[in-house]
């Protein structure tokens, strides 16, 4: 018991020494680490401009980085313009390619080669005064590897000189924006379009056959009168950031007489085209005159004095006022039943449209190519030209209307509708017609005058 309680003595001896020894090794660590520590508070408070070395120097490596130039990449047409010297102009007056190529040294064999290679593209491009080009030449040798002609935002015409020769066509790719517009008319639709601010001036005369298209059945947009007003939904298009055209009319609401007209795009597998709120097509029987962008200088009087004959003379037809070359619309479908010139009429087409209903086209400029008696032709179809032939004072067109063999009034006719939308599709198009019409009940109305004080107001703003 002795020896086991001395042996037990000698080992708690042992680790006593070492846990001493290992205590004053943790307290020397610690008061070293210490130490260190407040030395370096010191120094730094001493010389309090190490970090403000240390922020020069990281300051003066990044200013060193970014004095190298950054290359300004110019990509275009698929090119990458850098890698070219690179020539950019718009076609000149009376210019033609070889003489563009020539200037800029393409042989006169290449040009032949390219001549013949244009004539196997679907659409053989035509040079456009003022359309725009561009020629990529080698840096090291000024030899031209491309020419490209722009005949509208949309695509672009490709001539690798490269050899062999290539000519190639390529479609920009567009984007679709859906914008909102309107208009107060004060003297004219046009201008009401020009003072909304919301469309580009080149793209006015689209936007006005857009609405047109869409409610030329049901609005006359030859007597537009001020106070009529109009709001719209359409696509924008969109090339590389650019607005360049316009796209499909999407719905329109047009108020006149104190009525209101709507016009909603409907799509499917069955139909593409506009409705009104009940779901029946735009799209009448007869469009409302044969001509677009004209004004009505003579009704149907039974009782007008003749401007020529200078007599009583029964005006039984409608005068639209044109400048001479305006395109002549048929109205309806029908076949042509009359073709010919006479003292009276000058050059006239007379159409068919079914047993009850003809129409006639007088004092035309011209005949549209391809269209005989005989010859079956549909609504909108181009089927003459304004003139000023026969017994006419100016350049017109005499639109007349046959109803069972009698010439009547067209504007005072009740039409028979079109078939609405069958019910299997009316559900679908009525959740349409909701979302759009619900967007341009919120459209506000825009006259010229308010939108010239909200200029005047943006600029104040930018500049008090």
């Amino acid at each position: 018991m002795n020896l086991l309680q001395q042996k037990i003595n000698q080992y708690y001896q042992k680790i006593q020494t070492k846990w001493k020894s290992l205590n004053h090794k943790k307290v020397f660590g610690v008061a070293s680490l210490v130490l260190i520590f407040m030395l370096g508070i010191i120094y730094i408070i001493i010389n309090p401009k190490v970090f403000q070395k240390s922020s020069l120097a990281k300051a003066n490596i990044e200013t060193e980085i970014g004095a190298f130039p950054r290359p300004d990449i110019k990509e275009k047409y698929g090119f990458t313009f850098n890698y070219f010297d690179v020539v950019e102009d718009k076609v000149g007056k009376n210019e033609f390619l070889s003489i563009i190529l020539d200037r800029h040294g393409v042989s006169a064999y290449d040009i032949d080669i390219i001549a013949k290679q244009e004539k196997e593209l679907e659409n053989t491009p035509f040079l456009i005064p003022g359309k725009k080009y561009s020629i990529l030449k080698n840096k090291e040798t000024q030899k031209v590897e491309y020419y490209i002609y722009e005949p509208n935002p949309y695509r672009y015409i490709v001539y690798d000189l490269r050899g062999p020769i290539k000519v190639y066509e390529k479609e920009r790719e567009v984007t679709k924006k859906v914008v909102t517009s309107s208009g107060v008319i004060e003297s004219s639709l046009w201008n009401a379009i020009v003072g909304s601010n919301d469309i580009a001036q080149n793209m006015v005369h689209a936007i006005a056959a857009n609405m047109e298209d869409a409610l030329q059945w049901s609005i006359d947009f030859h007597h537009v009168q001020k106070g009529d007003k109009f709001r719209l939904i359409f696509e924008e298009d969109w090339i590389e950031g650019e607005r360049v055209g316009v796209g499909k009319l999407i719905a329109a609401h047009f108020f006149q007489d104190n009525k209101d007209y709507y016009a909603v795009r409907f799509k499917n597998e069955n139909y593409d085209g506009f409705f009104d709120l009940e779901g029946r097509p735009m799209k009448k029987n007869f469009l409302k005159a044969p001509v677009k962008y004209a004004r009505i200088s003579s009704r149907f009087n039974r009782t007008r004095f003749h401007p020529v004959l200078k007599r009583v003379k029964p005006h039984l037809g409608t005068d639209y006022a044109a400048p001479t070359g305006t395109p002549i619309l048929a109205t309806a479908n029908g076949v042509i039943s009359r073709k010919g010139r006479t003292r009276g009429n000058g050059n006239f087409i007379k159409i068919k449209h079914d047993e009850v209903y003809s129409t006639q086209y007088l004092h035309m400029s011209k005949f549209a190519k391809g269209v005989n008696k005989g010859t079956r032709v549909q609504q909108g179809q181009t089927i003459g030209y304004v003139g000023s032939t026969g017994l006419a004072t100016g350049p017109h067109v005499c639109y007349r209307f046959w109803k069972n063999g009698v010439q009547v009034d067209p504007k005072r006719q009740n039409l028979p509708p079109p078939q609405p939308i069958p019910e299997k599709d009316k559900d679908e198009f009525f959740k349409e017609r909701d979302k759009w019409v619900g967007q341009l009940k919120g459209i506000e109305f825009k006259t010229i005058e308010s939108l010239k004080k909200q200029v005047e107001k943006d600029s104040l703003d930018k500049n008090p």
